[in-house]
């Protein structure tokens, strides 16, 4: 972001209670600093105030994306701030004053690195995707605890009942987890009808799921994460947002070996097990990665990790171009392409 092109530059530093507001002009450096009860009207209020063009930072919190939708008509740029980057917050006394203050300062730089954040209809598919996730993560522990139940008891783990309990106890810890399993695999079954909805909604989804290995699930993960593939300058950068790739960290002309950015790990888990499924079919992925190995010499996890990168960059080309994929449409100099940077 340009610094100095706007009249007024303002942070909010927002907790439950209070929001904490600092704000500095174009043509004086000095910092207005004040608190007031957390009241989102009343900021709309004080923004409205402000003559001239107008830009808000604030720092991504679990309320960021309804204070963009709240926030983003009141002012002419709206900047999502990641937390990590804000390091000189972490310096002296630390409230939300001072943290409003050192905020409006990194603004007025132009040092903010932003979070991405719109009022897409797809951005709020990752609170269903959320909530599968989480129910998922439950019922595996649910299911590890019937397991180790059952192993305990002598048996396989595999049993629905276990015959040597060690006593009343363990028959009664059996029939609770019994009982939330079949609960949870209701409320997964009622999860997977929804994106089932979904996919037959929007025509994204549908793309992605006509990608080799990419399922419903995998599909509704990749639409809600991404959004709208045009955040992206090319290809090289979707492929860092994915955790696909290692940047070089150099000095002096010396290198001090490589390191991942912060990336998506819901992204690089959809891909990673999409290239594992794909590996059982017969489609080009399978055949990319097994002329890395016949005819490149790549070790197996090599060429899993290039064969990753190559369903992320479809992936991505799906997104824009608003088609399914489709084999052989690519040409074969642009595959030439695509091979060259894997």
């Amino acid at each position: 972001m340009e610094n100095n092109i706007y009249d007024h530059y303002i942070a909010m530093d927002w907790s439950l209670k209070i929001m904490a507001i600092a704000r500095m002009t174009k043509k004086s450096n000095k910092i207005t600093v004040f608190e007031a009860p957390a009241d989102v009207l009343e900021f709309q209020i004080y923004l409205q105030s402000l003559k001239g063009t107008k830009v808000l930072a604030i720092e991504e919190t679990t309320t960021s994306q309804w204070l963009y939708t709240e926030l983003k008509d009141e002012v002419d740029q709206l900047v999502i701030c990641d937390p990590h980057r804000n390091h000189l917050l972490n310096e002296g006394v630390k409230t939300d004053k001072v943290d409003a203050s050192k905020l409006v300062q990194l603004l007025k730089a132009g040092l903010l690195k932003e979070v991405y954040h719109s009022g897409d209809k797809f951005l709020y598919l990752r609170r269903l995707v959320s909530g599968y996730e989480d129910l998922v993560k439950s019922g595996v522990r649910l299911k590890n605890q019937r397991y180790a139940l059952l192993r305990a008891c002598g048996g396989t783990g595999k049993e629905k009942e276990a015959t040597h309990f060690q006593g009343p106890q363990d028959q009664y810890v059996l029939k609770c987890l019994a009982r939330q399993i079949d609960l949870y695999e209701e409320e997964k079954e009622g999860y997977e009808k929804q994106f089932g909805i979904l996919a037959r909604k929007y025509p994204e989804i549908r793309h992605q799921e006509s990608l080799p290995g990419i399922g419903l699930i995998h599909a509704i993960k990749v639409v809600s994460r991404v959004v709208t593939p045009h955040r992206f300058a090319d290809r090289g950068q979707y492929l860092s947002y994915c955790g696909l790739v290692k940047l070089e960290k150099t000095s002096g002309q010396t290198s001090y070996g490589w390191r991942s950015s912060r990336y998506s790990r819901q992204l690089k888990c959809v891909y990673k097990m999409g290239v594992l499924a794909a590996l059982n079919q017969s489609n080009p992925i399978k055949n990319y990665y097994e002329h890395l190995i016949r005819d490149k010499n790549y070790p197996e996890y090599q060429a899993r990790h290039k064969a990753c990168r190559r369903l992320a960059i479809l992936s991505l080309g799906v997104f824009k171009s608003g088609k399914k994929y489709q084999i052989g449409r690519i040409p074969i100099e642009k595959r030439q392409e695509l091979s060259s940077d894997l």
